[in-house]
């Protein structure tokens, strides 16, 4: 059962399920499929939590976008998103005769707050600032499902595909010849390539070995530099036109702290469980991606 499997990694992960033979159904509000299931989070559970009855494991994706300007409209809809839908989930998985076995949940390297080039695993603390607090109460509303089932928390970094989430965003000023590091371009991004996130999780699935936080990021953060110059050369576009720190905040408002600071994520969980990555490297995972 899959909240969220609509969306941008979502949709990805139920079809690569799909496509290993397994029986997905997708709690969404919009129905469009046969294997879709209408789900209103914030109704009353005895509208759609015996759908959970048969279910051995529950995917809840379900957020708000984050890559917006954050109005105080905007970081309720995120809070209530996550926080309140989280809560609404676990309480129907706990509900019903049969509870599925396994919840893994969304979380975000959002978690740890801004440390400059610290390099921070599972064991590192949660920081500070509004996303770090959106995911201890995000994180906090999952555990709630434990003495039920094995929970796994997904603390996932920027995802790259072509076509969604935040690669085209990067990419279009090099498209236009005027692409370059944002800020001082020092700070860290924790990427993964969207083919070895969707494995990662199908992989926490059906690991009985994983649980609590999993970082789902690549091993081989970049900083921002690097990553401009690194999609400047795959892109066939020159990288030394910065943005300035101050247009990017105009532009963001409070969500440019995000932009600005970052986290060097290192997935040390999976690679000590033996989780093997297909691009472990940022340049061969942009080419596979523009191929």
């Amino acid at each position: 059962m899959v909240a969220g499997g609509t969306g941008f990694l979502g949709s990805a992960l139920v079809e690569r399920l799909q496509k290993d033979r397994h029986s997905v159904a997708v709690l969404t509000r919009r129905p469009a499929r046969s294997h879709h299931l209408r789900w209103n989070p914030y109704g009353p559970l005895t509208t759609w939590a015996h759908a959970l009855e048969d279910a051995d494991a529950v995917v809840n994706l379900a957020g708000a976008p984050i890559n917006t300007r954050w109005t105080a409209a905007h970081k309720r809809a995120m809070w209530n998103s996550r926080v309140h839908v989280t809560r609404s989930l676990v309480a129907a998985m706990t509900s019903v005769r049969a509870v599925p076995a396994t919840l893994v949940n969304a979380s975000a390297v959002g978690i740890y707050g801004p440390h400059h080039d610290e390099a921070l695993t599972e064991e590192s603390g949660a920081g500070s600032g509004f996303l770090a607090g959106l995911g201890v109460a995000w994180e906090k509303e999952a555990v709630a499902a434990a003495p039920h089932a094995r929970v796994v928390l997904l603390r996932t970094g920027v995802v790259l595909a072509r076509e969604r989430g935040a690669l085209p965003q990067l990419a279009l000023p090099f498209r236009l010849f005027a692409g370059g590091p944002i800020g001082s371009g020092r700070q860290y991004v924790s990427w993964i390539h969207r083919d070895d996130w969707t494995a990662m999780v199908v992989w926490a699935l059906m690991n009985t070995a994983v649980s609590g936080p999993l970082n789902v990021t690549a091993p081989n953060p970049v900083t921002n530099l690097e990553l401009a110059r690194t999609l400047g050369r795959v892109l066939g576009r020159p990288a030394i036109l910065p943005t300035p720190a101050f247009a990017v905040r105009l532009a963001l408002g409070e969500m440019a702290d995000v932009v600005l600071t970052g986290q060097r994520v290192l997935p040390e969980k999976a690679r000590s469980l033996g989780f093997e990555f297909q691009y472990p490297q940022l340049e061969p995972a942009l080419r596979a991606i523009y191929a």
